[in-house]
């Protein structure tokens, strides 16, 4: 330690100790988390990758309400009066007239309160989702549990819609409108790894979800194992031969223009990305394909799951009795409606097939 000289009587100074320097650091001084995503981590969303992807109004919300948008959706889940509603909301300045006054009114004769919100307020309240100027605050919807005694036997010929992990919302619509539209007599989902009911599927599927009744089961081979013990057929789905989707070698594979609708039956369709479970499949005494018609590249090699669903779907209804009656009626009262129908014998089959640009 170094020492002043002092003066005499002067107390001694001492000079300070020089300080080792502080080791050089990398630690920023800053966190790399900001600090409103220092929180704990959300807990990942159940299901496959398709669900890991959809947004949050997707999801069910529990028993917390729901905003149901668009004109279809809304009119129905009034009239079918299956969810508790809160309020109606409309865009300003466009319930005067039309389908929205008679939707406000028939809101006001069941004592739902009207409330008219700006076109901004509305696309914030459905996230950038089309409605039509017409949203309504609900309870959530939710499936209805499928009975496990199985009341219903082969005695009629049935055609059942069986899905099993369809996750995209938009899909799960669509097809919902395809089965009513055909006349599907049931609709049955799989509680795992399923899209739930929420505002997207009622959106997608016109409203069909407020007024169609959707069953769901907590074990689908249970299910398919109990419908083939009463006699039921089990048809499950496959893509085109070549598409490199795992097909079952041990379960016939045909065209769905070659099955034979001769009983009661459940079409089941698989999930967007793999199609059908493993277990599923071997469960399944045939299995439906799609022909292309033409040769295809791997990256278009299949079909949207609710496209097939409407080929395969009208390719087994248009086997019911009285269809193929009904269609040549309509196309023989179109022939006959033409200006340049003839009245001989053989002019209507030629002028049919005009009519119908065959």
């Amino acid at each position: 330690m170094l020492q002043w000289p002092a003066r005499l009587g002067a107390p001694v100074r001492r000079a300070p100790a020089f300080l080792p320097a502080r080791p050089f650091s990398r630690k920023k001084p800053f966190p790399r988390t900001p600090p409103w995503r220092a929180g704990p981590r959300p807990e990942p969303r159940p299901g496959g990758a398709e669900l890991l992807r959809l947004r949050e109004d997707d999801l069910p919300l529990g028993g917390r309400q729901e905003v149901l948008f668009g004109l279809a959706p809304c009119a129905l889940a009034l009239r079918a009066a299956r969810r508790a509603v809160t309020r109606l909301l409309l865009l300003q300045g466009r319930a005067g007239s039309g389908a929205r006054a008679e939707l406000a009114r028939a809101a006001e004769a069941l004592g739902v309160p009207v409330q008219p919100m700006r076109r901004r307020e509305l696309d914030a309240l459905c996230r950038g989702q089309v409605h039509q100027g017409v949203c309504m605050e609900v309870a959530p919807l939710l499936p209805t549990a499928f009975p496990k005694d199985g009341e219903e036997g082969p005695a009629a010929r049935r055609l059942w819609l069986v899905l099993e992990e369809i996750q995209d919302p938009r899909n799960l619509g669509a097809v919902l409108r395809t089965a009513h539209f055909l006349g599907v007599d049931k609709v049955i989902t799989s509680h795992t790894n399923s899209c739930p009911l929420t505002p997207v599927v009622s959106k997608a599927s016109a409203g069909v979800m407020e007024v169609m009744d959707v069953f769901a089961t907590d074990d689908l081979p249970g299910l398919l194992k109990d419908k083939t013990q009463q006699g039921w057929l089990v048809a499950g789905t496959v893509g085109c031969p070549g598409s490199g989707i795992v097909q079952g070698s041990n379960v016939p594979i045909t065209s769905c223009q070659e099955f034979l609708w001769d009983r009661s039956t459940l079409l089941v369709l698989g999930n967007e990305g793999f199609g059908l479970s493993h277990e599923v499949r071997n469960l399944c005494h045939i299995l439906l394909t799609i022909q292309p018609g033409r040769e295809l590249i791997p990256e278009v090699e299949s079909l949207n799951v609710s496209v097939a669903a409407g080929i395969l779907l009208y390719s087994i209804i248009s086997q019911r009795k009285g269809h193929g009656d009904w269609l040549q009626k309509e196309t023989s009262a179109v022939a006959c409606d033409s200006p340049q129908s003839s009245t001989s014998s053989e002019e209507p089959e030629s002028r049919t097939s005009q009519g119908l640009g065959l």
